[in-house]
């Protein structure tokens, strides 16, 4: 049995994001029994040069609302990156969530071959919707996850991969 595009995504987003939501719950029980300031996590950064906190779950996030889009062949829509508390963050992944559940088998599988093009650094790539999926989408999409716990997990906030893998 081959797997589909449809189940190679939906249900892959739909876990991570629902993982990446109990994380920011777990960051936010943290600060308020250490009496942290939520600022102080949502801002926090790895290094200098990289992206806070409210970044990586925005682009987590938009990666899987625009990855299914793109790949039913449509846009998605624009949601501004307004996020300040764990809450708001949180917000913005249960929008995720609602948007990747509305999209069907029938609008995903058959994109492998879709033809989809975006700007990277000024330059225009395009992708088949298989290399979309598995070469660009999939892999930002976990490196940002993955950038988020290791900024909570950095910043004192007790998690394991089991919370991670949505095991914990």
């Amino acid at each position: 049995m081959a797997i589909t595009m449809y189940q190679a995504s939906v249900p892959v987003f739909i876990k991570l994001l629902g993982n990446l939501k109990a994380i920011l719950e777990k960051a936010a029980a943290h600060a308020a029994a250490k009496k942290i300031d939520e600022s102080v996590f949502v801002n926090a950064r790895l290094y200098p040069d990289m992206l806070p906190l409210s970044a990586q779950v925005q682009i987590a996030s938009d990666m899987a609302r625009g990855t299914m889009a793109r790949l039913s062949g449509a846009e998605p829509p624009a949601i501004e990156d307004k996020e300040k508390t764990f809450a708001e963050l949180i917000a913005r992944i249960d929008t995720a969530v609602a948007y990747v559940r509305t999209f069907q088998a029938p609008q995903i599988d058959g994109s492998e071959t879709r033809q989809i093009t975006r700007k990277l650094r000024g330059n225009a790539v395009t992708f088949t919707g298989l290399d979309y999926l598995l070469t660009f989408a999939m892999p930002n999409f976990y490196f940002h996850v993955t950038t988020t716990y290791a900024i909570l997990r950095h910043s004192g906030v007790e998690l394991g991969k089991g919370d991670f893998l949505g095991l914990g």
